[in-house]
């Protein structure tokens, strides 16, 4: 910046030019600090994205993972398997089923959504879902422990599946599809995976591929 002799004043030209100067060096340290916080900000949103990555890459590892079954079913025959020839038929009213747990039959119109339900169902909803492909797991809510129990939810697919607890059943655990049954005493039985794999969203039901959503929930639905 000009600086005049003591005593001095600038001049007209060396006042423009010192103004100048004043100016270029408050946009030097403007463009310093900017800078500056630029690169904090990149910093910070870097720090911020791994973090994020590191969370989701966590959550993927550590979530239990659905097993995945095959829709539909090759016809293998799997031991303990019992068949029915139940009718289908929408009604109104409560129904007088001849398997425990329902199997097929009369029904209500409105189905149930399928889900994880802590609470028994209406049996005329869940057997309307059947009829679309879906699988109703029921088990004996006193027979089963905790850990059991979180085996067995570990086996089920994320949709087209009942799981509810079921008053009076054969064995502490009965798997229902339309017109088949099994019964299984243990969490970790290696059928409950066949049955699964063989007769979840079946083709051989009423109507196949219908929806197992939007309709109704049923007490103590918790997913």
């Amino acid at each position: 910046m000009t600086t005049p002799p003591p005593g001095k004043k600038l001049t007209v030209k060396q006042q423009r030019a010192a103004e100048r100067e004043r100016k270029l060096e408050e946009f030097k340290k403007r463009e310093a600090r900017m800078k500056r916080n630029r690169r904090i900000a990149i910093g910070a949103s870097l720090a911020a994205g791994l973090a994020i990555v590191a969370l989701i890459v966590t959550t993927v590892l550590l979530t239990p993972q659905r097993p995945s079954y095959t829709a539909g079913g090759e016809g293998v025959e799997i031991d303990g398997v019992e068949t029915f020839q139940n009718a289908s038929e929408h009604v109104e009213g409560v129904v007088d089923y001849e398997q425990t747990p329902p199997a097929g039959g009369q029904h209500n119109p409105a189905w149930l959504n399928c889900g994880i339900y802590e609470e028994p169902v209406p049996n005329e909803n869940a057997v309307h879902s059947l009829e679309h492909g879906a699988i109703w797991v029921t088990y004996d809510a006193e027979a089963l422990s905790e850990s059991e129990l979180e085996t067995l939810r570990s086996k089920l697919p994320g949709t087209y599946v009942i799981l509810s607890p079921f008053e009076g059943l054969p064995s502490p655990i009965v798997l229902s599809g339309w017109n088949v049954q099994l019964q299984v005493d243990e969490a970790d039985d290696p059928r409950i995976g066949e049955f699964l794999e063989e007769y979840w969203q079946s083709q051989n039901v009423p109507e196949p591929g219908a929806l197992c959503t939007g309709a109704i929930d049923g007490p103590g639905k918790v997913s």
